[in-house]
């Protein structure tokens, strides 16, 4: 439970954000879809599934996994036709959309912002532990990407070398459970977990930062014990130095007597 982190704001918590914030992120993830629909050149069918993977996968994924409360692509009467409805607009007037080619980038971080508030959200008005919480903030974050991404044939974008777009969700969804935790407004929290998603992943594409791949730490901890245990041994022959020489000394002084 959250308990011990709502200081006298738990009354706040377990208020859900409000229905439209939640439309926002399926829109803004429909939006995302349509735009790589547009890149592959898919027909009309392509548009609208990947309308409806990218706006609700990550919500489903989520609510499949918490099996608390209701699914929310089920339960919501403008969800599903949201996502058709953008599909169909998107196909049929692409200008206004596409002209952008930094369009793809912008709406899916945006998109992942707005899902992360809406998955940590879930989690913590039903009294998840902190873990648990970012875990499915981060998993609705990054939930509807990754079904496009499968549905299309490649490997996910959260498990290649990127501009921390995963890292992202977790940075937004942990900022919004601390904004929370704290007793800020919900609305506010949102703006936080918002801001510190699209600006770390700005921060990230300005200055090249990307995600490592191929990392083995194998050599470099190896030669740290190596130069760990030659340290230890110039030590231990230098202690056996200094006792033989107090012994030669010890033995020289009873000589003398």
């Amino acid at each position: 439970m959250l308990d011990f982190l709502f200081t006298g704001a738990s009354r706040g918590a377990a208020i859900p954000i409000p229905p439209w914030l939640d439309l926002t992120s399926v829109v803004v993830g429909a939006l995302t879809g349509c735009i790589v629909a547009k890149k592959r050149n898919l027909d009309l069918v392509g548009f609208i599934a990947l309308s409806i993977l990218c706006g609700l996968g990550g919500g489903l994924l989520r609510d499949m996994v918490m099996q608390r409360g209701g699914v929310y692509m089920l339960d919501s009467h403008y969800a599903i036709p949201g996502t058709v409805i953008i599909a169909l607009v998107t196909f049929f007037f692409p200008t206004p959309f596409f002209s952008n080619p930094a369009a793809l980038e912008w709406s899916d971080i945006l998109s992942v912002s707005l899902f992360a508030i809406s998955g940590t959200d879930k989690a913590v008005v039903w009294g998840l532990n902190p873990w648990a919480v970012v875990l499915m903030g981060t998993l609705t974050a990054v939930g509807g990407g990754m079904l496009r991404d499968v549905f299309l044939g490649d490997i996910p974008r959260i498990f290649r070398k990127s501009n921390l777009y995963a890292l992202c969700a977790v940075a937004g969804s942990l900022s919004y459970l601390f904004c929370v935790a704290i007793g800020f407004n919900k609305i506010v929290c949102a703006l936080v977990c918002t801001l510190v998603t699209v600006g770390l992943r700005h921060t990230s594409m300005r200055y090249h930062i990307m995600s490592p791949t191929n990392v083995d730490l194998t050599p470099r901890v190896r030669s740290q014990v190596h130069r760990a245990e030659s340290s230890v041994s110039r030590a231990e022959r230098r202690m056996r130095k200094v006792r033989a020489l107090r012994r030669a000394k010890r033995i020289d002084q009873h000589h003398r007597r």
